[in-house]
């Protein structure tokens, strides 16, 4: 819901300025899908998308009565509703310019309705997701995997700027639930087992139980998502957890494979910000000239491939590992360090799903709007393996949603004009 407050001068005739008003948030919510609150600031940042409609110049004085005790409630960012008469706009500006001073954010929604409109459900999506991700806890179930040298984490940070909590959860404990359950009730088309070879068709009721055990630890731990250290399975029960996170991811439950918690935090925050799925993936081949980089898996959300086979898991040969066919269209491609120092975002277009013997099952090209980031990031400093593949184009919203010291952005530069000035992209960063 977006819940708009109001300022105003009272050396303006109130009727006047009410007529004004009406007609000017009638232009900008034809829907009326708004709540007007009015000068009472007390269930301000209760819920929702808070916007504070400056209606008239003279204003600025009622905004600092209310500053301090808005603060004390935990708001740091202010949105400035402006129209273009009664000196709406000059009060903003100065409101805004005291917010800098404070150390604290601010914008002015000012100009055409359309753009006004466009900006605020931005704005709505971005404070939904901050919703979502606060209060989210993230389950580490095991240790990360220990070629995952470069993946650690800063729980602080992640807790400070997005609200999640990482809940460790010990492997022995995991391979007790799997080895205590019966298998999972999931729903497979039968073409897909009569399809899949017969070591693979036998496989399948092993990997159903470890989505049971996983599905009792998210239940007991209370978790929302979680990472797995997935190749101690191939030794504890013979089989393999990329059924299990297909499954969850599907479900909306960001789920990743080998202890990869940076990986885990980027596709929890997709998921909360675009409403998309993404696919956890490495990048296998990268052609240096053309921008066009094949990323594989042997795991891959069922809720975005318009179709799947089952296979062996690619590297132990065992178990169930899934050949899903992800469709041509336009991607995003995500990852956020660990520490929320570095963040890369870039887009392409989805160009082909491969078959090939020497990768992970599932295997996609793409091709880079801008082949740049090949060379300044992916070959030169990249954040880990791991990247997260999400259906759309949301490299903008991305930007502006993320914490950042220093953004790592698909054309060379600085994402959206936040990054420090000075070196190439991602050479180094700063706190």
């Amino acid at each position: 819901m977006i819940n708009i407050y109001t300022l105003t001068s009272t050396l303006h005739d109130p009727e006047r300025i009410e007529r004004e008003s009406q007609g000017f948030l009638q232009e900008i919510f034809p829907q009326n899908d708004y709540q007007l609150l009015g000068g009472d600031f007390s269930t301000y940042g209760t819920g929702g998308l808070d916007l504070i409609f400056v209606r008239t110049g003279g204003a600025e004085g009622i905004f600092l009565q209310h500053i301090q005790d808005l603060y004390n409630r935990g708001a740091r960012e202010f949105i400035l509703l402006t129209s273009g008469s009664n000196n709406s706009l000059a009060a903003s500006m100065e409101i805004l310019s005291f917010l800098g001073k404070a150390g604290l954010k601010g914008e002015i929604l000012h100009g055409p309705a359309g753009y006004i409109r466009e900006r605020i459900a931005t704005l709505e999506r971005i404070a939904q997701a901050r919703e979502a991700l606060d209060g989210l806890r993230l389950g580490v179930l095991g240790e990360p995997s220990d070629w995952l040298i470069a993946s650690d984490v800063d729980i602080d940070a992640v807790r400070e700027a997005f609200g999640i909590g990482l809940v460790g959860v010990p492997m022995d404990e995991v391979v007790e639930a799997v080895k205590g359950a019966r298998p999972a009730d999931i729903k497979i088309p039968q073409e897909t087992l009569t399809a899949a070879a017969p070591e693979v068709r036998e496989a399948v009721p092993g990997a159903l139980q470890i989505h049971a055990g996983l599905e009792k630890i998210l239940e007991e731990w209370e978790l929302g998502g979680f990472t797995l250290r997935c190749f101690d399975l191939l030794k504890a029960v013979g089989n393999t957890g990329c059924l299990s996170l297909a499954e969850f991811n599907a479900r909306g439950i960001p789920a990743g494979c080998e202890g990869d918690i940076p990986a885990l935090i980027s596709m929890a925050v997709a998921k909360a910000l675009t409403g998309h799925t993404g696919f956890m993936a490495n990048p296998s081949r990268i052609d240096v000239e053309t921008g066009e980089m094949v990323f594989a898996h042997c795991t891959i959300p069922l809720d975005i491939v318009d179709g799947y086979t089952f296979d062996t898991h690619f590297e132990s040969g065992i178990g169930v590992g899934i050949r899903g066919h992800y469709p041509e269209q336009d991607v995003t491609i995500l990852k956020i360090a660990g520490d929320l120092s570095r963040v890369f975002v870039t887009e392409g277009r989805l160009e082909e799903n491969l078959c090939e013997k020497d990768l992970c099952r599932t295997q996609i090209r793409i091709r880079l709007d801008d082949p740049s980031p090949v060379k300044n990031y992916f070959l030169t400093a990249p954040i880990g393996n791991h990247h997260i593949i999400v259906p759309g184009r949301w490299k903008a919203l991305l930007e502006e949603f993320i914490p950042r010291q220093h953004h790592c952005c698909g054309h060379g530069g600085h994402g959206g004009g936040h990054g420090h000035g000075g070196g190439g992209c991602c050479g180094h960063h700063h706190h």
